[in-house]
């Protein structure tokens, strides 16, 4: 009779700066790996189609939807959550310039923006429309994203609006 795969996989991964080896089941999602099991809950589960841009982390660097990737799939990655973006003297330059420009609400999305925008070179969005290009993936229900686009402006050292 042939062998069935195994419904869990030992992996190794970084979260945050810090190693994590366990075994995880095949089929569970970065997402729920990420919240449930290791608790940062900073990073959202919205609309669970990678379509609202709640779940994003960055995987090597590079931003990566958490609800539609499995936790077997970053073995061997760096992952950062929105909880890895905060420095430990308080709040990073973006997170203060979305605080300041009122670029959140509810904040359900928030994270997502933070670590879509973590990833961006601000060489390669020189204006308000290559911002608002570049966070397309992101959906926002409160804001409008206009001061969500101020906020990215400040953060970058550019007038806002």
């Amino acid at each position: 009779m042939p062998e069935t795969p195994s419904t869990s996989r030992e992996i190794t991964l970084t979260v945050n700066g810090r190693e994590v080896r366990c075994a995880v089941p095949v089929r569970r999602l970065l997402v729920d790996f990420l919240r449930d099991d290791l608790g940062h809950t900073g990073t959202h589960a919205g609309c669970e189609h990678g379509v609202c841009g709640a779940c994003t982390v960055l995987i090597d660097g590079e931003p990566a939807r958490s609800c539609i990737t499995l936790a077997v799939q970053a073995d061997g990655t760096e992952v950062t959550t929105v909880e890895g973006l905060t420095p430990q003297e308080g709040l990073s330059p973006l997170q203060q310039a979305f605080k300041d420009c009122h670029g959140l609400q509810c904040g359900f999305c928030t994270p997502g923006f933070l670590t879509t925008l973590a990833a961006a070179d601000p060489e390669d969005h020189p204006d308000d429309e290559a911002i608002r290009e570049l966070l397309s993936g992101n959906l926002c229900r409160c804001t409008g994203y206009h001061h969500i686009v101020d906020a990215v402006n400040e953060a970058w050292g550019r007038t806002p609006g």
